[in-house]
């Protein structure tokens, strides 16, 4: 008999709901093993507002690691010129002569304006393009910033040097020349000026930007001619290489180190407005 009233309470048990077993012969309430609804959707909401959180923190930490690596690339161009400045007489890398002006794809019209160019058309190396053959012939890439805002790809301008026009990330004042080409027959003497005595710049101050970001903003339909928007770090920030072989990272929340010429009437005025960028770095030493 006894066993028999066991075998029915075991029986009773089995068909009672789960949710009633859990008070029985102390037996711990059964339950799935998979989140509710109401569970994912909070867990779901936590993840949210954890990633809105630590996203820009990220992104920021990202861009503030591009930014100096951006600075010691521009150290090692300073070590670089330091160096070529050593082998020549004191004096900075300069030119070559520009070749007469047939194209507005050629960004080199006049002899020492300021320039981001590599090489020119003809492939001739031409401002820190005139490194590579010596001083940066082991580390080439050190001319382009990782936080371009657009793709410029280093291996791809590296192979053009001695080919055809190749760009860097750099704007580089190797002289103040701001004209749109040269006077082919003014047959001006070309000297390279000494690191030493770089001499004032337009407002009378003494230079001491020799190489920058590029911050650059085109109208849209020069692309045809390569001619197109060249920024960096977001062009919240433009990084300088002074003279003295120092690097500065200065805020262009202003915009004072970006060269605009989306309008049509202010291209003309380019190099000049490139300079004046470099003036201002001067200024902000």
């Amino acid at each position: 008999m006894a066993g028999e009233q066991v075998r029915k309470e075991r029986e009773a048990l089995l068909d009672l709901p789960a949710r009633s077993r859990a008070g029985v012969a102390g037996m711990p309430p059964l339950r799935g093993s998979g989140f509710t609804l109401l569970e994912l959707l909070v867990v779901m909401a936590v993840l949210g507002v954890l990633a809105a959180l630590l996203l820009p923190a990220l992104s920021s930490a990202r861009d503030a690691g591009r930014r100096a690596a951006c600075v010691s690339n521009l150290r090692q161009v300073g070590i670089a010129v330091t160096a070529y400045a050593g082998d020549y007489d004191g004096r900075i890398p300069f030119g070559p002569k520009a070749p007469p002006f047939t194209s507005p794809a050629s960004f080199y019209p006049s002899t020492g304006s300021p320039t981001s160019l590599l090489s020119l058309q003809t492939g001739a190396p031409v401002g820190l393009g005139l490194l590579l053959s010596g001083h940066l012939a082991s580390q080439p890439k050190v001319l382009f910033c990782p936080g371009a805002d657009q793709a410029l790809d280093a291996e791809v301008e590296l192979s053009r040097v001695g080919v055809h026009q190749a760009q860097g990330s750099y704007y580089y004042r190797h002289a103040g020349n701001t004209r749109l080409f040269d006077d082919p027959s003014a047959g001006e003497a070309l000297l390279a000026p000494r690191l030493d005595s770089l001499g004032p710049n337009r407002d009378g101050r003494p230079i001491r930007a020799l190489a920058m970001d590029t911050q650059f903003l085109s109208p849209p339909d020069l692309a045809s001619f390569n001619l197109k928007p060249r920024t960096h770090h977001r062009a919240r920030f433009a990084n300088i290489l002074h003279a003295d072989g120092s690097v500065v990272s200065r805020r262009n929340a202003d915009q004072r180190f970006t060269v605009d010429v989306r309008e049509y009437g202010d291209i003309h005025d380019a190099f000049s407005r490139i300079l004046g960028v470099f003036e201002q770095a001067d200024a902000a030493f």
